[in-house]
C-alpha cells in the first residue's frame, strides 16, 4: 500500500555506478514450456525442468501510461537487466476506467467488464508482444483492486461475481495461447465481505476456463499482508504473495515470508511489493526515503529466507512518472525526483541483476532456507543475517557486513572455497579454502554498518564453480 508522505527531502545525488554488463538476448528462453510449480512445490520451473528466477518489476501503470515507443524503451531496458516479470494492470489505478491511455482508448464501454473494447486491448496485445519477443513475462493485473472493493482510490466497483467471471473468461481466451502471462488477482485491497471474495474466485474461474489452465494465477495484496490469509486452500492459486509494503526501513520481510514457508500444503511464496527505491518512509516524518541500500536488503532478506524469486519497485516506474503525461494522480510532484525513462537505471534496479545471476549460478531448485548455519553473529534489526544453503554449496547475507560464524559441517563436505560477493556491483573476491569439519569466524574487510552489505557463498571445492555469478550463461 503506498500512503503519500507530505515532507520533501533534498534531491536525490545522481548515482556513479557503472550498470552492469546487459543480459544477452531474451531474458526468458519460451521455448522450455509453460511454467509449472516445482516438484518440491517451492520454486516455478518450466515444462522441461528448466528453473524459473521471478525477478520482477512494478509497472502497474505500464498499459495506462505510456506509449508504445516508451513501453518499448523501459521493456528494453529491463530485459537488459535481466528482469523475468513485469507487474502491470490493465484497469489502471489512476483512474483507468475514466482517463484514457496514451492512445486515447478506454478499457470498457459503459464501464462494463462484459464490454471490453477492442482498441485499447489491441494496445495490450502490442505491449504484451514487444515483451514476449524479449523474454518478459507479464504479471498481469485483470483490474487493480479498487475496482472489487473501493477502500480508497478512484473506482468505481464495477465487478460482480457474475460480470467477474465474463471478464476473466474474456481475457483468460485471448491470451490462452501467449507463452508469457502469469495472472495475479487482486491489487492492493483487502477482502472485507463475502461478496468480494466470491468476485475474485469467480474471475479466477474465469481465467481458468477461457486459457484452460495454461498460465498461473496468484494474488497481490494489502500491504503488511499476505495472500495466504484469504486464498491459500484454493486451487487456483499457484503461488503465494506478501505485500511487506513502504511502512519502515528494515522491516524483517524475512518472518513474513517465513511464515508462508511453513505453511501447510506447500506452495511457493515472494515478496510482490517490497519498499520501493526513492519512495517516501510512510512510517517516517522527516523526509526519509528508500534507497537502493533498501532494495538489496528487502530482496536478499526475502530471497535467503526462501522466497522462490522477488520483486523490485521504484516510485517513479510503478508510477510511469512522466512529464509529457498528466500527473499522476494522488501522487506529489515533489516527491518525483525521476522520470521513470531516469529510474530504470538507478542502482536499486540494477542489483537486481546481480541478485539474479548469483541464484542462477549455483544449483536452484536444491536451497533451502537454513538458519542453524549460523554457530555466532546472527544478529537483531538491521544487522540480521539470513542463510540458504544448497546443494553442496551456502549462502549469507550479511547486511551491515558484521563477522558471522558458520557451522561448516552442516554443507556436507570436506573443503570449501569461501567467496566474498558485492550485492551492489556484482563483484566477487576469492577468499580462501578452509577446512568443512569446523566452525570459521568470517570477517568481511572495510566498513560496517548501513549501506555495507555483503553475501559470503561458501562452495564445495570438488565442484570447482566459477566465481559467484561468472558462471551464468543465458540461454
Amino acid at each position: 500500500m503506498r500512503t503519500i508522505a507530505c515532507t520533501l527531502m533534498l534531491l536525490l545525488p545522481i548515482f556513479a555506478l557503472a550498470q552492469p554488463k546487459p543480459f544477452e538476448g531474451p531474458s526468458v528462453d519460451f521455448s522450455h514450456g509453460p511454467l509449472r510449480v516445482s516438484d518440491n512445490l517451492r520454486f516455478l520451473i518450466h515444462a522441461d525442468g528448466t528453473p524459473f528466477f521471478y525477478l520482477a518489476d512494478t509497472a502497474w501503470e505500464l498499459f495506462h501510461r505510456l506509449t508504445l515507443k516508451e513501453s518499448e524503451q523501459y521493456l528494453e531496458n529491463r530485459r537488459a537487466k535481466g528482469f523475468t516479470v513485469i507487474q502491470a494492470v490493465a484497469l489502471a489505478e489512476f483512474d483507468g476506467l475514466g482517463t484514457p491511455n496514451r492512445q486515447n482508448h478506454l478499457p470498457l464501454i459503459d464501464n462494463d467488464p462484459t464490454k471490453p473494447s477492442e482498441d485499447y486491448f489491441k494496445d495490450l496485445d502490442a505491449v504484451i508482444s514487444i515483451a514476449e519477443k524479449k523474454g518478459l513475462y507479464i504479471g498481469f493485473l485483470p483490474t487493480w483492486g479498487d475496482k472489487v472493493n473501493k477502500k480508497w482510490g478512484k473506482g468505481p466497483e464495477i465487478f460482480t461475481p457474475a460480470n467477474a467471471k465474463t471478464y476473466g473468461e474474456f481475457l483468460g481466451n485471448r491470451y490462452k495461447d501467449r507463452p508469457n502471462i502469469i495472472w495475479i488477482l487482486g491489487g492492493d485491497r483487502d477482502i472485507t465481505n463475502d461478496a468480494q471474495r466470491e468476485t475474485w474466485r469467480a474471475m479466477a474461474a474465469g481465467l481458468q476456463a477461457g486459457d484452460n489452465k495454461s498460465h498461473l494465477i496468484t494474488f497481490h495484496p494489502m500491504g503488511s499482508r499476505h495472500s495466504a490469509k484469504d486464498w491459500h486452500a484454493d486451487d487456483w492459486l499457484a503461488f503465494n504473495m506478501i505485500q511487506s509494503g513502504h511502512a519502515q526501513q528494515n522491516l524483517a520481510n524475512y518472518k513474513m515470508i517465513t511464515e508462508d514457508y511453513n505453511l501447510s500444503p506447500i506452495k511457493p511464496c515472494m515478496d510482490a511489493e517490497p519498499r520501493y527505491e526513492d519512495h517516501p518512509v510512510r512510517g517516517k516524518k522527516d523526509g526519509s526515503y528508500f534507497d537502493d541500500y533498501d532494495t538489496r536488503q528487502a530482496a536478499y532478506w526475502s530471497v535467503f529466507a526462501g522466497a522462490m524469486g522477488h520483486t523490485y519497485g521504484h516510485h517513479s516506474i510503478w508510477s510511469m512518472h512522466n512529464l509529457d503525461a498528466p500527473p499522476a494522480p494522488g501522487v506529489p510532484a515533489k516527491e518525483m525526483h525521476f522520470t521513470w525513462d531516469k529510474a530504470i537505471d538507478r542502482p536499486g534496479g540494477q542489483a537486481m541483476t546481480h541478485l539474479r545471476r548469483l541464484i542462477e549460478s549455483r544449483p536452484f531448485l536444491s536451497r533451502i532456507p537454513d538458519q542453524t548455519l549460523i554457530a555466532a553473529g546472527q544478529g537483531e534489526g538491521i544487522d540480521h543475517v539470513q542463510a540458504i544453503r544448497g546443494e553442496r554449496y551456502a549462502m549469507l547475507y550479511l547486511p551491515t557486513s558484521k563477522p558471522v560464524t558458520v557451522h561448516l559441517n552442516m554443507i556436507g563436505v570436506d573443503k570449501l572455497k569461501a567467496w566474498w560477493f558485492n550485492p551492489n556491483d556484482g563483484g566477487a573476491i576469492d577468499i580462501g579454502t578452509f577446512d568443512a569439519t569446523i566452525d570459521k569466524q568470517f570477517t568481511p574487510n572495510g566498513e560496517t554498518g548501513r549501506r555495507h552489505d555483503i553475501v559470503l557463498v561458501l562452495d564445495d571445492v570438488s565442484k570447482n564453480w566459477d566465481a559467484p555469478s561468472a558462471s551464468y550463461h543465458p540461454k
